[in-house]
């Protein structure tokens, strides 16, 4: 693949739908992991456009697996996608499912959790 098509690509990406990410945010998120030392113009507008993408692919998928009774889109639609669909599995602990205080403290009555000895 040459360097100009790679740049065709990038302007096609940034020019056919627009950038709504905050790319100096994502930019702060890429250098806040140790590995990361520059980040070139091409890799932040890349991984901006593929973080929106994603984040929409995410939206759709809930959206269209959540009940239909209405057109809104809730934390609990999600946290069902992230569960249910292998794809989304990875996230399960930054999406998890809400669960009511009594329902946990029952939870903790059935399968009491041994402490650590110190």
């Amino acid at each position: 693949m040459s360097g100009n098509n790679v740049e065709e690509k990038v302007n096609h990406a940034s020019n056919s739908k627009g950038i709504s990410l905050p790319m100096t945010r994502v930019k702060l998120i890429m250098k806040s992991s140790p590995d990361v030392s520059s980040i070139n113009q091409e890799a932040l507008l890349l991984t901006t456009k593929a973080t929106e993408l994603f984040v929409q692919h995410l939206a759709l998928s809930s959206f269209n697996n959540g009940p239909g009774k209405d057109q809104t889109l809730l934390y609990s639609d999600l946290a069902n996608t992230v569960e249910e669909k292998e794809t989304f599995q990875f996230l399960t602990d930054i999406l998890p499912k809400k669960i009511l205080v009594r329902d946990y403290l029952k939870l903790l009555e059935e399968n009491p959790i041994e402490e650590a000895d110190n």
